[in-house]
């Protein structure tokens, strides 16, 4: 049973990585004196559950990758329905980037060895589904599958980026990935 008193820690830790996540977006080099003030409550009280920027970070990026994950579950991996998975996937995370686009700008979390086990476990499934696409011709096999997988990562930060700076709506954002990811840009 949850403690009431942790329980309560809990979501004020909840509402302040929730406040973060907003300025941040705004503001991705806000300091924590920002944050807090953004979030409502002082310095000190930020301290309580937040000791350092790359600590916010780190929760920041934790939480942004379990987002993502929970996202990633929703979709199956039908092999018979296998070339709708990447168009299913890119469609889902595509929603997502106003929460996770920011965290790109730290590059503490790259070296982060929780981040890059997160980071893995989450790319596992897709490495999997380009493996069986490869299979059934509908990939290149003539690409390496992290090759591959590291094409769909860069264009899905790159519609982020695009859908964060106006210049593209989400909606169409998630076609013009699949579509470049699968055609390339070439007109043929």
């Amino acid at each position: 049973m949850n403690h009431p008193r942790s329980a309560i820690k809990e979501a004020r830790l909840r509402a302040i990585l929730d406040a973060a996540t907003e300025l941040l977006i705004q503001k991705p080099t806000a300091s924590l004196n920002e944050i807090a003030e953004y979030a409502g409550i002082g310095i000190a009280t930020l301290h309580r559950y937040i000791e350092s920027r790359e600590q916010l970070m780190l929760q920041l990026g934790l939480r942004a990758l379990q987002v993502v994950g929970e996202s990633m579950r929703q979709i199956p991996l039908d092999e018979e329905k296998l070339e709708d998975y990447i168009p299913a996937l890119i469609e889902a995370l595509i929603p997502l980037g106003d929460k996770i686009y920011f965290l790109t700008h730290d590059a503490t979390l790259y070296y982060s060895e929780e981040i890059i086990a997160a980071e893995h476990k989450l790319k596992e499934p897709v490495c999997y589904a380009i493996r069986l696409l490869q299979e059934k011709g509908i990939v290149r096999q003539d690409m390496s599958v992290d090759w591959v997988w590291n094409a769909l990562y860069m264009l899905v930060f790159i519609a982020w980026q695009q859908v964060q700076d106006g210049r593209l709506a989400k909606r169409p954002a998630a076609q013009l990935v699949t579509d470049t990811l699968f055609h390339g840009v070439s007109a043929r």
